[in-house]
């Protein structure tokens, strides 16, 4: 049996929500990714992160993975490059918060969202709250940067400041997933991040973010990225998905067997 929502018939929801079924909702957006990789790089990444969490976990647990929201907030600054879409943040929370209640007011419990773009995290931790006061209920935000940190960083080629957007991380999982549609040719390590801060982690896996400062006002960007792609691998995205999968799939049985 199919373990997309959109598969179901009302009366095969029911007996998921008889079953108490655990939701996955991807969350990624439609943006630049520098000259090398394709705009729907986040939402590619959070379709592919909910499948794989949901081919780990349906042996154990009834689960339901719904279609990934492939639309959201990025700030204006990006759209210098063509292909970035903007809902304003306000919309894009409203809208995801009506997703989630349709679903918990359905009945559905336990649910996860996987926050695959850096512009979200603010806004779903937000959106995560009212619903925790409109429905009773609490839902989980995990993300499959956040969960491979540590192992990216145990194989890392490039130096700190080479880890932000469209970066050896970003193309790496790409190159993984979807290596017909990144263009290594076109990978430059210009736009590497010089910025370094003891307050503000110019690299999203420094691990020291003391303060909040948009990266893209700490130097140009001449590409689109930040970062160093041309570090990429194919066999470094398969080990980042595997542990964010891993480390995910670790985290929604923990939250699945506590009531």
């Amino acid at each position: 049996m199919s373990y997309y929502f959109r598969d179901q018939s009302w009366p095969q929801m029911q007996e998921h929500l008889d079953k108490k079924s655990l939701l996955i909702l991807p969350v990624g957006t439609t943006e630049e990714h520098g000259p090398h990789m394709p705009v729907d790089a986040d939402a590619r990444i959070a379709e592919a992160y909910g499948k794989s969490l949901a081919e780990a976990l349906s042996p154990e647990m009834p689960l339901l993975l719904m279609d990934t929201i492939r639309y959201g907030y990025s700030m204006k600054i990006m759209r210098q490059w063509p292909g970035t879409i903007i809902v304003r943040t306000r919309v894009f929370m409203d809208y995801v918060f009506d997703i989630c209640r349709s679903v918990l007011d359905m009945g559905f419990d336990k649910l996860v969202l996987l926050d695959c773009h850096g512009h979200h995290s603010g806004a779903l931790n937000v959106v995560s709250r009212e619903l925790c006061d409109a429905t009773d209920k609490s839902i989980a935000i995990i993300s499959p940067a956040k969960l491979s940190a540590d192992e990216f960083n145990a194989i890392r080629k490039s130096e700190p400041g080479g880890a932000c957007h469209a970066c050896e991380w970003e193309t790496s999982v790409l190159l993984h997933l979807s290596p017909e549609v990144v263009d290594m040719s076109k990978a430059t390590d210009v736009d590497h991040i010089r910025y370094h801060s003891d307050f503000v982690a110019g690299d999203g896996f420094q691990g020291r973010q003391r303060v909040t400062w948009s990266t893209w006002f700490l130097q140009p960007s001449q590409t689109g990225c930040y970062g160093s792609p041309t570090f990429a691998s194919a066999e470094t995205g398969r080990v980042m998905l595997e542990a964010a999968t891993n480390n995910g799939a670790q985290f929604i049985k923990e939250m699945w067997d506590r009531e």
